[in-house]
């Protein structure tokens, strides 16, 4: 029972006060996100105001403040039991500076096991090729490196004629289908439990290691460098994170320490595997277009020194993006913090 109807109103307002403040706040930006303590927070203020609004609607003196506390409690209501989806616009903008990159962030534990399976084979290939170079027959499938590596650079740098000259386009076009079909292969490959796509990663890095030691030995360290760099830096990362999809996929499928059942565990993946899938393609395109226009051409036409500060500044670039980007002011993960919808009164 309310004593002194001024002296309630005056202790209560401050409450009340804090409950619209949340309320404008979802309305003026309806995806954002609470935390566990402003949900709990928010649910309290409701349960007060509607209280409050019970024990002032005996008074009838009083219309202005009942009318007021019944328009709260009706908004407040409204955000609570919302059922329906809210329609979000896509910006492709927004996505690949903030969704893409957080998505990245929020399985990195499977990236790094992709660059640890990689690196592994990095090293298997490099020692396979210095304990027996004639290993580079069977371990290398291009056959553009077959030669020695110091015929190579001799004749890419003795080359007068561009042997890109209107080919340009198209091949930096295959470049770009090749790759993308590749990490898809190795994204695909995590429906193996995991298997095929630890197997890819693995092999890749055999590839990548053979090559890089056939070229150190050589001598041609400079050469290497200056090749593979402008576009490596970016394309080896995509491979990574095609891994990364892959490995978040076999571990939705083995389900350990998820008490989800299988189709909702891949429901839940779903919408990060296809985030994933389209940032490693858009970075990829990329790559096809600077080792077209860029990595084919060698000193005397291009110094290594430019292509290798080129190459790394770019994967500074890249890895300051998956890392940093679309990160908040205030720590909150949008993927993970629970939203209004479902909050229950008791």
């Amino acid at each position: 029972m309310i004593i002194d109807l001024q002296k309630f109103i005056k202790e209560q307002r401050p409450a009340w006060t804090r409950l619209e403040k949340y309320l404008d706040m979802l309305e003026r930006n309806p995806e954002r996100r609470f935390s566990m303590d402003e949900v709990r927070d928010f649910h309290t203020l409701y349960q007060r105001a509607s209280a409050d609004l019970a024990r002032i609607a005996t008074f009838s003196s009083e219309r202005s403040v009942r009318t007021y506390l019944e328009a709260l409690v009706a908004r407040a209501y409204a955000e609570i039991y919302e059922t329906r989806q809210k329609g979000r616009r896509f910006t492709p903008i927004k996505w690949f500076f903030h969704t893409f990159p957080r998505t990245f962030r929020k399985h990195i534990a499977a990236f790094w096991a992709a660059l640890i399976v990689t690196a592994v084979g990095s090293a298997f290939g490099g020692f396979a090729i210095l304990l027996d170079p004639n290993a580079k027959e069977v371990i290398v499938p291009f056959s553009h490196l077959m030669q020695s590596p110091n015929e190579r650079v001799a004749e890419e740098e003795a080359a007068e004629e561009d042997h890109m000259q209107g080919h340009k386009a198209m091949f930096s076009s295959h470049l770009m289908v090749n790759n993308i079909s590749v990490s898809f292969r190795v994204l695909a490959l995590g429906l193996t439990w995991g298997i095929g796509t630890i197997i890819l990663l693995f092999y890749n890095g055999i590839i990548l290691g053979a090559v890089a030691a056939d070229y150190v030995a050589a001598g041609e360290t400079q050469f290497l460098l200056g090749w593979l760099l402008p576009h490596g830096s970016v394309e080896i990362p995509s491979v990574l994170l095609a891994g990364q999809a892959g490995l978040v996929i076999a571990q939705a499928l083995i389900g350990r320490n998820d008490p989800h059942g299988l189709k909702q565990r891949l429901k839940n993946i779903g919408p990060d595997i296809i985030h994933l899938a389209g940032g490693l393609a858009i970075i990829l395109v990329w790559a096809g277009i600077i080792e077209s226009y860029l990595s084919q051409y060698h000193e005397p036409v291009l110094p290594y020194w430019l292509k290798i500060s080129f190459g790394s500044v770019q994967m500074v670039l890249l890895f300051f993006f998956l890392f940093k980007s679309g990160k908040s002011a205030k720590k909150t993960n949008e993927e993970s913090q629970p939203s209004l919808a479902g909050v229950q009164s008791t």
